[in-house]
């Protein structure tokens, strides 16, 4: 009787509050995958604020509907995360429905990923920018419909953005890299992975005006000069920097990047104007380094 009455304490008293803490530190799809394990985890778990935070319908199909209805549901009004990352049968009609339906639960959404959604156009970009004012978070990587109207709509409407992934927007040019740059000082991570249309003005406004980056992706993009890349060191918190495919970059601009002491992750692979003499300046100068690329395949 001792042992039952103590394991029903433990049912009823201990594991609700254990729940209540690992809650807070799991990934939604864990937690949702927890109900199930029994009556008392799902009645303690249903009960989680966190659980109700974050919408994650990464690679699932018919992903619009499903946020639509997700969405909808009250236990839902204060949603702060919605991952649609490669999601399937999502497009600019549903963002649209959420700017008209759902406009109140969007209001405290602080990251959005659009990754891979390919059928989001800068139409439904505005349309679900403008629900989204406390926006700290945004991902679109791959996405070759948008623009710099798509960019022109979110810094319109997402003031308080400090991490933007427009990896893959072949279609932005310097001028998305302009707006950025005068609407977001405060950036820290910037990601521009392939974005071919990008020119030396362009980054050079970011380097001048996002003093506060700490993550610079420049990967693949082989069209700016030696001199840009130098202006690279005026960011002293910046901690990785991805310059894969740097073709014009040498070991007098490697040099000037090794001022930014607080580096810890650098990528030089495909760098082929760079010698051992960079390479030594990177070691010399950036002592916090952990990580470092060289290779050319």
């Amino acid at each position: 009787m001792e042992g039952e009455e103590q394991t029903s304490i433990w049912n009823k008293e201990t594991v609700p509050k254990v729940m209540k803490i690992v809650s807070t530190r799991l990934p939604q799809r864990d937690l949702i995958s927890l109900l199930l394990v029994s009556p008392g985890l799902h009645r303690t778990l249903l009960s989680s604020p966190s659980l109700w935070l974050a919408i994650d319908l990464r690679e699932m199909n018919n992903a619009g509907d499903r946020l639509i209805a997700t969405v909808s549901l009250p236990r839902y009004q204060h949603v702060k995360q919605i991952s649609l990352e490669f999601a399937r049968d999502i497009d600019d009609g549903h963002l649209e429905i959420l700017k008209n339906k759902c406009l109140d639960s969007l209001q405290g959404l602080e990251s959005l990923n659009l990754n891979g959604c390919q059928k989001i156009s800068d139409k439904g970009i505005e349309a679900i920018t403008s629900c989204c004012h406390k926006l700290k978070v945004f991902s679109i990587y791959w996405n070759v419909r948008a623009t710099d109207i798509g960019v022109k709509h979110l810094v319109k409407n997402c003031k308080r953005i400090i991490d933007l992934n427009l990896s893959g927007c072949k279609n932005l040019s310097e001028r998305s890299l302009q707006l950025v740059a005068d609407h977001y000082q405060e950036l820290e991570s910037l990601n521009l992975t392939r974005c071919v249309k990008m020119t030396d003005s362009g980054l050079e406004q970011i380097l001048i005006r996002c003093s506060f980056l700490r993550s610079l992706n420049l990967y693949a993009l082989s069209s700016f000069t030696e001199e840009t890349y130098k202006k690279i060191s005026v960011l002293s918190h910046l901690r990785f920097l991805d310059l894969c495919g740097a073709q014009n970059l040498s070991d007098e601009g490697l040099s000037c990047i090794a001022k930014c002491k607080n580096l810890v992750s650098l990528n030089l692979t495909w760098c082929i104007r760079v010698t051992d003499v960079g390479v030594i300046a990177i070691a010399e100068g950036c002592t916090s380094l952990e990580f470092l690329r060289c290779q050319a395949y």
